[in-house]
């Protein structure tokens, strides 16, 4: 998405939200105040490597990592920029020059860098040192920005302290160097911008957005008592609902939830990106959960709220609109509601950069639903999201397929006609087939970005061996189809079958069990919602395969409540080999001989 991004900031001049700057192998002098005048303002980009007239000269190559570095380090030093704002630059290569992209969203506070305050206009940037001036941006922060309401006599006992593990290990696995994983957790909010001091009233402590984002769950109802999201499925009960969830505590938590929610009742779609399976459920929700919480206006009763329907699911959240109407995808600014609280959520890994939902969920949500329909976002001060996505019940047969199909190739029969090296590729492309019949070779190219000729070479294989055919007059007007032989093959049809009517033969452990198997293997202690996310197999599906895991002695649920324990190994699997692994072992040596 970054690409795209500099891409359309390069057809355009400079103005009050885009700047060019050179650069070779050092920061621009005046670099930090062009960032401190856009954090002041409207936020904006900065590409370095370009001059003032938009062309491309490019970043010494050499030097790039460590200008970035060096953004990011000063970015978060307080003595350069006060507060501290860490900001994460990109490196984009155009026209095989280095560019360097820094994104700076307007930030809820006031800063300075040199101990003096910059604002920006469309001629630059210029220092402001009036009294009054600067008291006129901090009214303008205040009163725009609801997060950074300060609570005197909110403290960090108020906080739900077993969190901050779990916010050290998002960052560490999303930034290993992250600066602020040096940090204590008290210093760790204060860098953060969550800890505030009015200059004009003399108020300090803990903001709005502490509470939000840490705060207890009894605390935050304190503070912000009409403070919910209700997730609802509406299918089959239309008057009332299927099933509904309550969300009324810390955001981080909040964001778990909902992404449970979804994972329970949106099963995800085979996609493929490149020769890598993707889940793109998750890929989607983890964008338009983070935007309802993160751009919320939370001074407003108005409860947010996310309900699954059939073919559609449909969000709301209160906001502070910045506009009004529909979001072109194509052309809009990002502009962020919350910028202390996305900033968090930037450093937790879960939302890439301002204005990466639209843009990402807009480009992915056709693979998802199988719909020529984009999703619709409306500002207002209801802000609505709606997204078209597969009816339930085809979304559980594909899901059923998917499986089944993968489990039947990896049947033993199957297994000796092909070459272990490109068995997952051939499983790939019959996955596709098997889930979207009647397409050709181009289809396929662009889904799976395989060559022609890859493509040619394995649909000549799956013909071959009697799996698919090609139905139609001519070349340009049919497509492919899984066979009839496939259809009631005992390798695939068997998969497909347990797939789509939940039956499990339990003489063997299947391909998708043995992945469920390796999980808890791997990172023992783990439960549902974990599995869900990391196979992208329904909570349902995986329910089922724990529960012939542990028909078969392979695992234990251990704690004391299903919220607290975790699947692990029983000590045999640890020692000796399993069932599928002398399995696999065998037919690789049969193979071999």
């Amino acid at each position: 998405m970054s690409i795209e991004r500099v891409n359309r900031i390069l057809k355009q001049r400079e103005n009050i939200c885009i700047e060019y700057k050179e650069a070779k192998s050092e920061l621009p002098l005046n670099l930090f105040e062009t960032i401190c005048a856009m954090l002041n303002r409207e936020g904006g980009d900065i590409l370095l490597g370009v001059t003032d007239n938009a062309k491309i000269i490019g970043v010494d190559e050499n030097s790039c990592d460590k200008l970035i570095s060096n953004i990011v380090n000063l970015s978060n030093n307080s003595q350069k920029i006060d507060p501290p704002f860490i900001l994460h630059p990109q490196k984009q290569i155009v026209d095989k020059k280095v560019v360097i992209h820094i994104q700076v969203p307007a930030s809820s506070q006031v800063h300075k860098t040199a101990n003096i305050v910059f604002d920006r206009s469309n001629d630059g940037d210029f220092k402001i040192t009036q009294p009054n001036r600067i008291a006129e941006f901090y009214n303008r922060k205040r009163n725009y920005y609801t997060e950074n309401i300060i609570y005197p006599y909110l403290k960090f006992e108020d906080f739900n302290v077993a969190i901050f593990p779990n916010i050290r290990n998002l960052i560490k696995s999303n930034r290993p160097e992250h600066p602020w994983l040096s940090l204590s957790d008290v210093q760790m909010l204060e860098v953060a911008g969550l800890w505030k001091k009015d200059f004009q009233t003399g108020e300090e402590g803990y903001t709005l957005a502490a509470a939000l984002l840490l705060g207890k769950t009894e605390v935050i109802q304190q503070i912000v008592p009409h403070y919910k999201t209700d997730a609802i499925v509406r299918i089959k009960d239309l008057s009332r609902y299927d099933d509904r969830l309550y969300v009324n505590t810390n955001l981080i938590d909040s964001y778990d939830l909902l992404m449970e929610f979804v994972a329970k009742h949106l099963p995800d779609k085979f996609y493929m990106y490149g020769d890598q399976r993707v889940n793109l459920r998750s890929l989607i929700f983890r964008e338009v959960i983070a935007n309802v919480l993160v751009h919320r206006e939370y001074t407003n009763a108005h409860p947010s709220s996310l309900v699954i329907k059939t073919g559609v699911v449909e969000l709301e959240n209160a906001n502070n609109p910045h506009g009004i109407g529909s979001i072109d995808p194509n052309n809009f600014s990002p502009f962020a509601k919350n910028p202390t609280i996305a900033k968090f959520f930037i450093q937790l890994g879960r939302v890439d950069e301002l204005g990466s939902g639209v843009l990402n969920t807009s480009r992915l949500i056709r693979e998802y639903s199988g719909k020529n329909v984009r999703p619709t976002f409306i500002e207002d001060n209801i802000f609505k999201t709606v997204l078209p996505v597969l009816d339930l019940e085809i979304d559980i047969e594909i899901e059923g397929v998917n499986e089944g199909v993968n489990e039947g190739v990896n049947e033993e029969d199957y297994y000796t006609k092909i070459d272990n090296s490109v068995a997952s590729k051939i499983s790939t492309l019959l996955n596709l087939i098997a889930t979207n019949e009647g397409n050709r070779v181009p289809y396929f190219i662009e889904v799976t970005r395989f060559s022609e000729i890859t493509i040619e070479r394995y649909l000549n294989q799956l013909k071959k061996d009697g799996l698919i055919e090609f139905l139609g007059d001519s070349a340009k007007t049919g497509g492919y189809f899984l066979s009839s032989f496939a259809k009631v093959n005992e390798g695939v049809n068997k998969g497909v079958n347990e797939g789509v009517n939940g039956v499990i033969d339990t003489r063997k452990l299947n391909s998708s069990v043995k992945k469920l198997l390796s999980l808890i293997t791997n990172d023992e202690g783990k439960r549902t919602p974990y599995f869900v996310e990391a196979t992208g197999l329904s909570e349902s599906t995986i329910e089922r395969h724990l529960k012939q895991l542990k028909k078969e002695g392979l695992i234990k649920f251990i704690g004391a409540s299903a919220k607290t324990g975790g699947y692990y190994l029983v000590p045999k699997p640890k020692n000796e080999p399993n069932i599928i692994d002398n399995k696999i072992h065998k037919k690789a040596n049969t193979k071999k001989q």
